[in-house]
């Protein structure tokens, strides 16, 4: 059966949770030291809610969360309301079955819907699967922070990718709640 689409709600704030922790202990995909407690997932969901920000997850048969995407702001400027950086996560027991890629056309599809114009994705330098796919996806690299990091003994760099959208239409200046 193909995964189907689905807009996450609090609940399935454990199931993220424990995608969310699994890639903080043992990957450099979150630069968090610590896995996350349930209580962050209440604030987490409120921010994409204030934002009016997707989760956007991949459910099988049974209705069991593989993975998910969302976006949110990139910069806390009113200047930056065209661009958001985006995330995907996926069920280490899911990967390599083409869910991320999935999700990051779901959250470009999204990201377009709501006439944002620019989607950064920020990858570690050593995860070659994840700037490859970005990659075939049409993100193209933008910049590279040297040492932005450190996890697990060593500094991390943070390569970034974009991928500009042909919305909105008619871009304005002014504040970010009239986003055209």
């Amino acid at each position: 059966m193909q995964p189907r689409l689905v807009d996450c709600t609090r609940a399935h704030a454990n199931a993220i949770l424990a995608i969310l922790n699994e890639a903080i202990l043992h990957s450099t995909a979150l630069w968090d030291y610590e896995p996350r407690p349930p209580a962050a997932m209440d604030a987490w969901f409120a921010a994409k809610e204030q934002g009016g920000y997707p989760v956007i997850g991949l459910i099988d048969d049974d209705e069991a969360l593989l993975g998910f995407g969302t976006y949110g702001p990139f910069r806390a400027w009113p200047a930056y309301k065209y661009t958001v950086e985006h995330s995907v996560y996926v069920h280490r027991d899911h990967r390599g079955r083409g869910l991320g890629r999935m999700l990051i056309a779901a959250n470009l599809a999204r990201a377009r819907e709501q006439k944002f114009h620019n989607v950064i994705a920020g990858i570690e330098a050593t995860n070659a699967a994840s700037r490859a796919l970005h990659l075939q996806l049409g993100f193209e690299p933008c910049g590279v922070v040297r040492h932005a990091g450190f996890k697990f003994g060593r500094w991390l760099d943070l390569e970034l990718y974009q991928h500009l959208l042909d919305t909105p239409a008619d871009p304005r200046d002014g504040n970010p709640a009239r986003r055209a």
